[in-house]
């Protein structure tokens, strides 16, 4: 089939001095009668050309829908941007990181079960999300669609505050992402050397030294990105067998059984009910899918992103998923002294579980390594969507100095400005760990918090769509007739983890112990709406008015 060109009447419609900057109608009718004259064919309403700027047809049309000019080269295909969502999101490798936590609440059974509900409860996320990808692929992602899915007398309000909150969620990523690699770090150095006592200062350090490789390959290197995340996504698989098939071959004798790695449900931090504690033990591994909708705001990088984000997302969240839930399993297998990994002088459990099932402190390292080398390329490709997301909103007016962060660099075709803030954020962050490990990760708690909150802003939105009966855009990745079964099946699973997200992480908790993470959440908010009165209400239109109706 050829693409379906729009009309040339409904283009012409268009006066020259309009605001989507449509030079002249002449113009128009001269670009559109060009296109008609290109045999193209196309499969499944993709062209099989497009400049690298500008990408196929396809892409093409959907920026000017949007009335969004195309402004950074479309350098990602299937295999890259696929590549990119999985070392984002590194599932087995934060499985790993994380697993502890759910050991302690909810025991192995409750890991195990619970991350598989999780799973599950995010693919029907991930569904509703890739549908709105291929509605409306741009940077903007979850603010955009809530823009032009809401109700139009709270489109422009509802946006502006799921922007904010997608920025803190994606500069929280950033901070987690850096956090986690810089522990890795500290950790194979006690390993080696056992009279090294890691410091708050050290991980700050190394936080800063990630941030800089990332900030580097962000701007010198940013046209080899998409290369790049294609190849080290063959080391984030190559990795996972590097180290699923010695924790499974090596010290075979010192192995749970079985029957309690299935069946036994623990309630280690004493909150009384163990349905309680495996509630409560869902957070870890949701925080492995969180960020899972990366691909999208990288849409206007991506060729024919329509059809190859939303299922780049799917595969990430099937794919990832699996990996995820069979290293937990395996870690299950190789832990039969919680309390003892808990205690590790490492400081991170799994390099612990390594040792003990290596034997070897080389061979402990050299499977450390193969995380951190994935978690510094992961950095970058964080970096990468958060300083996207932060340009998509600055171009819409949404954040103070808006013109400096929505430019784009003429010599990186990038965000170039967006990416700075994204660091200098991020800094700035990194030292409240210093003083105090309890603050810093109140931090990563509202990020989490954040994010889910605009999951749940614009699914909500679609779902309301649909029960109005109001139609749709049109989508390359239809939900069909199950489309409002499945936003509302979501909705009820993103609010249960939202919850358990502000929960403390043991019962009765001092004031150390206590997730302050609501309290960054609300001044998030507080800001915003604070800004908003001030300033960008006067400002900020909401994307949907730059959309063009004709197209």
């Amino acid at each position: 089939m050829r693409f379906p060109f729009p009309r040339s009447r409904g283009l012409l419609s268009c006066a020259p001095e309009d605001k989507f900057h449509v030079k002249s109608s002449s113009a128009l009718c001269m670009s559109v009668m060009a296109e008609k004259k290109m045999d193209v064919h196309v499969e499944a309403g993709v062209a099989s050309d497009g400049s690298l700027r500008e990408g196929t047809l396809s892409d093409k049309r959907d920026m000017q829908r949007m009335g969004k000019k195309q402004q950074t080269l479309r350098s990602f295909r299937h295999f890259s941007i696929l590549g990119f969502v999985m070392v984002i999101l590194s599932t087995w490798e934060a499985q790993l990181a994380t697993a502890v936590f759910g050991l302690s609440n909810g025991g192995t059974a409750g890991l195990i079960w619970g991350y598989f509900a999780v799973f599950l409860g995010f693919g029907l996320v991930v569904a509703s999300m890739a549908e709105m990808a291929s509605m409306a692929p741009t940077s903007g992602g979850q603010y955009h669609w809530v823009s032009e899915f809401a109700p139009g007398s709270a489109q422009k309000f509802i946006s502006y505050l799921v922007g904010w909150l997608g920025i803190m969620g994606w500069q929280t990523a950033v901070v987690f992402t850096t956090f986690l690699t810089s522990h890795q770090i500290q950790g194979v150095a006690a390993l080696n050397y056992t009279d090294y006592e890691p410091k708050n200062w050290h991980s700050t350090l190394l936080m800063w030294a990630l941030l800089a490789f990332g900030i580097l390959f962000n701007t010198l290197y940013s046209k080899k990105l998409a290369i790049v995340q294609a190849v080290i996504v063959v080391l984030h698989l190559v990795g996972f067998f590097a180290i699923l098939i010695p924790l499974w071959t090596l010290n075979t004798a010192n192995r749970a059984t079985a029957s309690d790695v299935f069946t036994k449900f623990d309630d280690q931090m004493g909150w009384g009910d163990t349905g309680l504690a495996v509630l409560v033990g869902l957070l870890g591994p949701s925080g492995s899918f969180v960020g899972i909708e990366a691909g999208v705001h990288m849409s206007e990088e991506v060729r024919d992103a329509a059809y190859v984000v939303p299922r780049a997302m799917m595969w990430t969240w099937l794919g990832n998923g699996l990996l995820g839930w069979v290293m937990g399993i395996t870690f299950c297998f190789c832990v039969t002294d919680v309390m003892g990994v808990l205690s590790t002088p490492t400081g991170v459990p799994f390099i612990q579980v390594f040792y003990d099932t290596t034997g070897s402190v080389a061979a402990s390292s050299a499977m450390t390594c193969i995380m951190i080398v994935i978690g510094i390329f992961a950095t970058i490709a964080v970096i990468a969507a958060s300083s996207r997301q932060l340009f998509a909103f600055a171009r819409d007016n949404g954040t103070p100095f808006s013109a400096f962060f929505a430019t784009v660099s003429p010599n990186y075709d990038i965000p170039a400005n967006a990416v700075y803030l994204t660091v200098v954020v991020v800094v700035l962050m990194s030292l409240i760990q210093i003083g105090s490990t309890v603050a810093f990760n109140q931090i990563l708690a509202f990020g989490v918090g954040s994010m889910l909150s605009t999951y749940m802003i614009s699914i909500g939105c679609i779902a309301l769509r649909r029960v109005r009966g109001i139609p749709l855009l049109p989508s390359r990745f239809s939900l069909g007739r199950l489309g409002l079964l499945v936003n509302l099946s979501s909705l009820a699973f993103l609010l249960l983890i939202y919850i358990f997200a502000f929960f403390p992480p043991v019962p009765n908790p001092s004031n150390d112990e206590m997730n302050w993470g609501v309290l960054g959440y609300g001044l998030v908010i507080l800001f915003s709406l604070a800004y908003y009165l001030v300033k960008g209400r006067f400002q900020y239109v909401g994307p949907v008015e730059y959309v063009r109706k004709d197209i």
